[in-house]
């Protein structure tokens, strides 16, 4: 089992991080770059996804995380939603749309388990711990987080 130490041990953090590259690399090409409207929205909107996990991670306790966690899950069905306008407007191919959208429906049930197994945890978070040696570098839990897939 995998202690967290810091938010970048989140496996659906290292996701939604490589997604929002998918993101951002799809955004500097083509007739996706000229629309600068979408370009800025839909890479703040996947941004913001593994910004909100970091936050809700930084802030040390689970109802805090929790919360955090549902913005997170809200900025990816909102990177979902700018999506199907990417590929109305003939940005992205058909293809390109399925596996993005996929992809963002995956990290939106990973984020869903993640808060379940928040809400059920016994571990209320790492601003709720004793100070020990080695201050700063409380686990937040010892649970595998893929297992919430």
């Amino acid at each position: 089992m995998a202690t967290i130490k810091s938010f970048e041990d989140i496996e659906v953090w290292q996701r939604a991080r490589a997604f929002s590259l998918k993101i951002y690399d799809l955004t500097q090409e083509g007739s996706f770059a000229k629309d600068y409207s979408l370009r800025n929205q839909i890479n703040d909107a996947s941004g913001s996804v593994m910004d909100n996990i970091a936050e809700g991670f930084e802030r040390g306790g689970n109802k805090e995380f929790i919360n955090f966690l549902s913005y997170a899950k809200g900025s990816a069905g909102e990177t979902r939603s700018q999506l199907y306008r990417a590929v109305d407007r003939k940005h992205i191919t058909e293809e390109t749309f399925v596996n993005l959208k996929t992809e963002a429906l995956a990290i939106s049930k990973m984020i869903s388990g993640f808060m379940s197994y928040l809400q059920t945890s016994s571990i209320r978070g790492s601003k709720f711990l004793e100070p020990f040696e080695g201050y700063g570098n409380h686990p937040i839990s010892d649970t595998d987080l893929s297992e919430t897939n």
